[in-house]
C-alpha cells in the first residue's frame, strides 16, 4: 500500500519558493510516515494520477490553508494546571486549524526562567500534545546567567514584563535588567520580547524610578463599569514602556525586539520611526482586540478584563488600518489565550453557569476582603467582588477562535467599505510570519514541498454561534460566547495525521490520539 496521502480542492494556499502566497487550485501529497509535504501542485490532479491504495480526499469548495501557528499562549502547566494544561489547551487550538503553539513562560510554575524549569515543562507535556508545541523562556531580575543555556535549550524566545505581571513567581524587569538580557542575547538567534506596559514614573525621565513610584490606578468609578477599568491603563501605559524598550535598543542592533499584544494605536508611530530608523522591532496585536471594543462591554463582564485592555472602536480601526498598511509595524495577530478559572473571573450571576469548571494580567490581583450586606451578615469574598473589573483576574481565553473572529469581522469591514485582510493576508498574519517570528519558516507556516504537512481544511461560508458546548479549553469561560461566526474550521492535519474533523466523536477528536511534539530544536534562523 503506498503510504501517500492527497488533499486536493479548487482553492488552496500555497507557498511559493520567493515566499509568496499563491491562492489556486491545488494538489498536496504528503506522507503520513515523515510527516512531511512531498509536493505541491497548482492545479487538481485526478486519482488516477497516484499509486493504488493512495488516500486521495476533494475538499472542494472548502479552502486548504498552512496550519496556524499561535505564537502567543498560555498553557499553565504544570503549577496552574486547573486554569489550563496541554491536553485541553492543545485540543482547543486543533479543533481552530491550530497546528503549533508557543507556550509563554507563565503562568506555570515553575516558570520557564532556568533550563530545571524548563525540563520540568517538558516532562509535564509528554503524551499530552494535540498540536506541535514551542516554548518561549522568561527574563526576570536576577535570570541572565540562564538566558544562552535556555537558548541552547531550543526555546523559540524570551518574554519580560515592565510592569508586575501579577504572579509573584515572574516579576516585572527595571530597565537595567533589560539591558542586561540585551547584552546577554546580542548575537544569539532568538527574539526579546516584552509586555509593553508600565506605570508613568513621577520623575521627568523614564526610567528605573518607575519601580518605586506610586501606582496612579486608583479607581475612580464604578468598580463594575468597564470605563472605570479602562480609563485606570490609559495608552501612555503602553506608550512608555515602548520609550523605555527602544531607548535601550542600540545595545543590541542585531537583536530583534518584539512588542506582544499591542493595543494602544498611540504607540504605531513610535514603533514605526524606529523601525525606518533601522532598529530590529515588530509588534503583535490580538483578535480580541480587532474583534471586541470598549463600547460593547456591559457592566461586570469580566470576562473581557485583560491587560492592556481592550479600547474603544476608534482604536480597534486604527489597529486594522495599522495592519493593512505597508510596512506595517504589526507584522503578526496571536491568540494570548490567558485562561483561569471561573472563580478567579469573578463573574455576575447571570454569567456564573454550571459546567465552566472551574496571566497577563499587570494589575494586583489580590481579592477584596468580604464585607457586611445592608442587613449585617458577612458576605463572601466571591460575592462581594462579583463584576469587579478591579479584583477579577485578567486574560481572555480564545486559542482556536482566530480565523473564525479574523474571517468574520474582515466580512463586515468590507460591507462597511473598511480595510481589511484577504484569506491570504491572514495566513500571512497567523501563519507566515508567526512561524517566522519563532524561527520555524523552515518547516511551519507554509505549504510548500518539504514542510511538515501541517493543513487546516477552513469553510468560509459556514455561519455558526459559539457557545459554551463548543469550549474546548478547560474552563468554559469566554467572553467570545453567543457570537455569531461566519467560516468555521472541519479538519485539522499535523505533520500528516488528521487530529480533527467537526462532527466526529469526542467533540471532533473520535478515536484519535495526540501526535504533537515538544519543538526543542536550536533557532538557526
Amino acid at each position: 500500500m503506498a503510504d501517500l496521502t492527497v488533499l486536493v480542492s479548487s482553492r488552496a494556499i500555497l507557498t511559493l519558493p520567493d515566499d509568496s502566497l499563491l491562492l489556486t487550485p491545488a494538489t498536496i501529497t504528503i506522507s503520513p510516515s515523515t510527516g512531511k509535504i512531498l509536493s505541491t501542485t497548482p492545479s487538481i490532479l485526478p486519482s488516477s494520477s497516484f499509486p493504488a491504495g493512495t488516500t486521495y480526499i476533494d475538499h472542494s469548495p472548502k479552502i486548504l490553508l498552512p496550519g496556524i501557528v499561535d505564537a502567543h499562549v498560555h498553557l499553565n502547566e504544570p503549577g496552574r494546571t486547573e486554569w489550563e494544561g496541554f491536553w485541553t489547551g492543545t485540543r482547543a487550538a486543533a479543533s481552530g486549524g491550530v497546528t503549533t503553539v508557543v507556550d509563554m513562560p507563565l503562568n506555570a510554575i515553575p516558570p520557564t526562567t532556568t533550563v530545571a524549569n524548563f525540563r520540568e515543562k517538558l516532562k509535564a507535556s509528554e503524551g499530552q500534545c494535540w498540536v506541535d508545541v514551542g516554548f518561549y523562556g522568561g527574563v526576570i531580575p536576577g535570570n541572565a546567567k540562564d538566558l544562552v543555556p535556555l537558548v541552547e535549550a531550543g526555546v523559540r524566545g524570551f518574554k519580560g514584563f515592565l510592569i508586575e505581571s501579577g504572579v509573584d513567581e515572574f516579576p516585572a524587569v527595571s530597565s537595567k535588567d533589560i539591558a542586561l538580557a540585551m547584552d546577554t542575547l546580542s548575537g544569539e538567534k532568538t527574539t526579546l520580547m516584552f509586555h509593553a506596559e508600565m506605570i508613568p514614573p513621577i520623575s521627568d525621565s523614564v526610567g528605573d524610578d518607575v519601580q518605586v513610584s506610586e501606582a496612579p490606578l486608583v479607581p475612580k468609578g464604578d468598580l463594575n463599569a468597564y470605563q472605570t477599568f479602562l480609563q485606570s491603563r490609559p495608552p501612555m501605559f503602553e506608550v512608555c514602556a515602548v520609550e523605555e524598550i527602544l531607548s535601550l535598543a542600540p545595545r543590541a542592533p542585531d537583536l530583534q525586539l518584539h512588542i506582544v499584544h499591542l493595543s494602544a494605536t498611540q504607540c504605531i508611530p513610535l514603533l514605526r520611526a524606529a523601525r525606518q530608523a533601522g532598529i530590529k522591532v515588530t509588534a503583535e496585536t490580538c483578535f480580541h482586540y480587532l474583534g471586541l471594543t470598549a463600547e460593547e462591554i456591559e457592566q461586570g463582564d469580566t470576562r473581557h478584563k485583560c491587560c492592556p485592555p481592550i479600547r474603544e472602536e476608534s482604536n480597534r480601526n486604527g489597529l486594522w488600518e495599522e495592519m493593512m498598511a505597508e510596512n506595517s509595524c504589526i507584522q503578526t495577530v496571536v491568540s494570548d489565550h490567558s485562561p483561569c478559572t471561573p472563580e478567579l473571573k469573578l463573574l455576575p450571576g447571570h454569567l456564573d453557569r454550571p459546567n465552566m469548571l472551574h496571566s497577563d494580567s499587570g494589575v494586583d490581583v489580590t481579592l477584596p476582603e468580604g464585607g457586611d450586606d445592608e442587613d449585617g451578615v458577612e458576605v463572601p469574598v466571591e460575592k462581594a467582588a462579583r463584576g469587579d473589573f478591579f479584583a477579577a483576574w485578567g486574560g481572555i481565553s480564545s486559542v482556536g477562535l482566530g480565523l473564525p473572529i479574523l474571517h468574520t469581522k474582515s466580512q463586515q469591514r468590507l460591507k462597511k467599505g473598511l480595510a481589511a485582510p484577504s484569506i491570504v493576508d491572514m495566513v500571512r498574519l497567523c501563519s507566515q510570519a508567526t512561524a517566522a517570528q519563532v524561527g520555524l519558516s523552515h518547516r511551519k507556516g507554509g505549504l510548500r514541498e518539504g514542510m511538515d504537512a501541517d493543513i487546516c481544511v477552513f469553510d468560509e461560508s459556514e455561519a455558526w454561534v459559539f457557545e459554551q458546548g463548543e469550549m474546548r479549553w478547560k474552563n468554559k469561560c469566554s467572553p467570545w460566547e453567543g457570537h455569531e461566526f461566519l467560516g468555521r474550521v472541519r479538519e485539522t492535519w499535523v505533520r500528516g495525521q488528521k487530529v480533527f474533523e467537526m462532527g466526529r466523536p469526542e467533540m471532533g477528536f473520535g478515536s484519535s490520539r495526540p501526535v504533537g511534539e515538544s519543538i526543542t530544536e536550536r533557532r538557526v534562523r
